[in-house]
This record gives C-alpha cells, structure tokens and sequence, in this order.
C-alpha cells in the first residue's frame, strides 16, 4: 500500500502563489509517476500536472506557465507551486501515486486551495 499526505492549500487572492506539498510513504518503487488532480464543485477530477521519476512531466494547459511540478525522490515528495492564481483554480487538489508494478493508483486525502477575485 502506498499512503499519500497533501499540504500547503489555503485561501490566497488572485495573482497570488501557493506551494503543495505531498509525502509518499508504504511500498513506493523507484519508477513511478506522481502528480496533482483537481476537482471542482460539480465537476470532474481533472489532472493539472504529472511528474514521472525520470523527471518527465505533464502540464493541463489551463496551467502552463504558471505552476511548476517538481519532486525530490530521496523523500518521495512531490511539489507544485501554484504562481499568478486565478479564482477557476479553485478547487480540492488530490497528490496521486501510480507505478506499473503496483494494480492502481493511489490518492492523498486532498487539500482545498480557495482563490478569492
């Protein structure tokens, strides 16, 4: 099993920046991909940024240019600061976990980043 804690969200005014934190610990294998979801009130979970181990990573293109994803896998973190916020930003943001040798991915709790206009 693989337990996922988010950290860092919070109420912050447009233009302005949050850092996410999320810890991985349990059976985490050297070659995985992490990443942050999002989900809205009435909407669908979307994925904002995915990271692999190697590095390589996946932008919505709602957010490029303006959050960067980045981890540091001697401590299973993965990161996302969040610059020039935007109310539709707004939402509950979901650290994930999957690796080819494990059957699903796993989800952190979600942390709630609020973007007040």
């Amino acid at each position: 099993q693989v337990h996922l804690v988010e950290s860092g969200g919070g109420l912050v005014q447009a233009g302005g920046s949050l850092r996410l934190s999320c810890a991985a610990s349990g059976r985490i294998f050297s070659t995985n991909s992490m990443g942050w979801y999002r989900q809205a009130p009435g909407k669908q979970r979307e994925l904002v940024a995915t990271i692999t181990s190697s590095g390589s990573t996946n932008y919505k293109d709602s957010v490029k240019g303006r959050f960067t994803i980045s981890r540091d896998n001697a401590k299973n973190m993965v990161y996302l600061q969040m610059n020039s916020l935007k109310p539709e930003d707004t939402a509950v943001y979901y650290c994930t976990y999957q690796t080819d040798y494990l059957e699903h991915a796993y989800w952190g709790q979600g942390t709630q980043v609020t973007v007040s206009s």
